[in-house]
């Protein structure tokens, strides 16, 4: 299965370090974590996160993660993964830095681009 991938915060990262599991900002609230593919998060990012800096990807390896992955979307939309529980660290194989460009605008890492 292909990687996943979910924006947040470098702080909010560096804090699952520490517990082992990410819990991001919409567990609590909305009982899940947004995901994307990678093939989706450019247009996420754009709609959510133009301008913002600090942010990085997590890049989720999917059969790793201890919680269930549902893809789920609007009706007659595209599907998204979520993820129904908190995200154990060790499922995270790789985070890359996900800066905006000077415009504010986010474009897809050179390391999620298939050739």
């Amino acid at each position: 299965m292909a990687l996943i991938v979910h924006i947040t915060q470098n702080d909010q990262w560096q804090h699952a370090k520490l517990t082992g599991f990410y819990r991001g900002d919409t567990l609590d609230s909305e009982g899940f974590i947004h995901c994307s593919r990678p093939d989706q998060v450019v247009w996420v990012a754009n709609q959510l996160y133009r301008g913002q800096s600090s942010l990085v990807l997590l890049c989720i390896e999917p059969k790793k993660v201890r919680a269930e992955i549902k893809y789920e979307g609007l009706e007659g939309g595209e599907a998204f993964p979520h993820v129904y529980g908190a995200l154990n660290v060790d499922a995270i194989a790789g985070v890359l830095p996900f800066e905006p460009e000077a415009d504010g605008h986010f474009t897809l890492p050179d390391e999620l681009t298939t050739p």
